[in-house]
């Protein structure tokens, strides 16, 4: 993976990132844009990884913290090999 500084602050980001926005959608906006389940989010953080991917673009606002909450669950099960 190719890294980049981001601007003057010393730190490096992978040039490639997975935004997370329809994890869990919920409500007009994120529901719009999909609903991503546990299962699906881990599959596809899965193949995030095996690709080099390791920046997942998330926030506390996207579906209410959904998001969040399945990228963690996904990731958890990716870890303990499930």
């Amino acid at each position: 993976m190719e890294y980049r500084n981001l601007g003057k602050s010393g730190l490096k980001v992978p040039v490639l990132s997975f935004g997370a926005g329809t994890f869990g959608g919920s409500g007009p906006l994120f529901g719009a844009w999909g609903n991503t389940d546990i299962d699906e989010a881990r599959r596809l953080v899965d193949i995030c990884l095996e690709a080099g991917v390791n920046f997942f673009d998330t926030a506390d606002v996207y579906s209410n913290g959904a998001s969040e909450e399945v990228l963690g669950a996904a990731i958890k099960a990716l870890s303990a090999g499930r």
